[in-house]
């Protein structure tokens, strides 16, 4: 396989594999709860507030909104909305007289029995937020960002169409996560390299590291006695009929997972590194090249924990202001549960970052000097077999 073909094939496989997500089914397409109903945009065009019970910060009741609808098989046609309000900021919304809304609407043959004001319509501002993104990408990194969005593409479609089912399914999320969090791995750094030595380098110290952060995560989980159905939402899976999933197990994937892009990332540089250490001096020995992978590993290992940190950290801003607002003393905060398991998602995710350093250094240092040095005698073995030019005459 010539050079150019290896660098562009990724390329090939990721575009077959996309297609062959976006039309790959998920199973849970035909939820009965949707069965009967229609969904599209709509326009507000009055509100009727005299049903919302106000007590300060706190609403609660309905809102009547005159809408129009923008889309679906009622287009055009002019009824009634209703916003339900649960007394709850996080998830209640109210509307203006102007506002575009999601609607539910359901009916029966051609008459509309009712319409459920969703929230408000955002798809449109996501697609330019999401063009955007990509056209500003594109135009800085070439190339190289048409990968970069491939493999954003290929990641979003991987958890959505196959990570999440699979865990519906009931399949063990620890083996599962590892196994789709090391294919992608594979796939997001060949489309840096293309099939090189560097990927193989790359993806073996960030599998390893990975691996590293999934058994102490396993650990660490049971010694706190953390139960999974600390993160958000996870409870109501049980109640909709999932009682047998095993959240624990799927928290503890989640640890990984979720540190698996920083561990890429530190892999990739330091696999870079060693790389272009070995092109500067392909004499080299894999114990000096991986040596000065470690010295990179070290300069980045203290700006990517702290990533980490600040990553967790920043979701749970407003529960530390609750904290110091209540004057809780910090003992009893550190042995609160869901303050147990960002630490465990922090200080594990660091594990895996702090062990990734050196094992993709010792990685690359084996793999790139011995392909270096295979290239070398390759070249001297070439330049002895070729004829020498006869001596001209006198």
């Amino acid at each position: 396989m010539n050079e150019k073909l290896k660098y562009h094939m990724p390329v090939i496989v990721c575009v077959i594999l996309f297609i062959v997500l976006l039309i790959m089914p998920t199973g849970y397409e035909g939820a009965v709860i949707y069965k009967g109903t229609d969904r599209c945009a709509a326009r507000v065009l009055s509100v009727y507030n005299n049903n919302i019970i106000d007590t300060g910060l706190i609403r609660s009741g309905e809102q009547d909104c005159e809408i129009e609808l923008l889309g679906g098989r009622f287009k055009g046609q002019i009824t009634t909305g209703y916003n339900m309000l649960n007394g709850s900021l996080e998830s209640d919304k109210i509307f203006a007289p102007g506002d575009k809304a999601l609607v539910v609407i359901d009916y029966k043959g051609d008459e509309i029995l009712s319409v459920n004001m969703i929230d408000h319509y955002r798809i449109n501002y996501e697609a330019i937020l999401a063009a955007c993104f990509v056209l500003f990408l594109v135009a800085f990194a070439g190339k190289t960002g048409v990968r970069a969005v491939l493999s954003f593409i290929i990641t979003v479609l991987m958890i959505w169409k196959v990570l999440v089912p699979l865990y519906l399914n009931g399949f063990d999320p620890i083996i599962t996560g590892f196994a789709i969090t090391v294919l992608l791995t594979v796939i997001i750094i060949s489309l840096v390299y293309g099939f090189e030595s560097k990927t193989l380098s790359a993806v073996s110290g960030a599998t390893l590291g990975l691996l590293v952060t999934a058994i102490l995560g396993i650990i660490f989980t049971t010694g706190f006695k953390i139960h999974g159905a600390i993160m958000p939402n996870s409870e109501s899976l049980l109640y909709s009929g999932y009682q047998d999933l095993n959240l624990t197990k799927i928290y503890m994937a989640s640890i990984f997972i979720g540190s698996s892009g920083a561990v890429m990332d530190l892999a990739v540089d330091i696999t870079s590194a060693v790389n272009e250490v070995i092109e500067k001096k392909p004499a080299i020995s894999a114990k000096e090249a991986a040596l000065s992978g470690m010295n990179v590993g070290r300069a980045a290992m203290g700006t990517m924990t702290t990533t980490l940190l600040l990553a967790y950290s920043g979701g749970y801003i407003a529960l530390l202001m609750v904290f110091m607002a209540q004057g809780t003393p910090v003992y009893n905060i550190l042995n609160y549960k869901y303050v147990s398991s960002e630490i465990i998602d922090t200080i594990v995710g660091s594990f895996g970052l702090v062990s990734v350093a050196p094992l993709t250094a010792i990685m690359s240092g084996i793999l790139l000097t011995r392909k270096k040095h295979r290239e070398i005698r390759a070249n001297e073995n070439k330049s002895n077999i070729a004829p020498k030019p006869e001596a001209e005459n006198i």
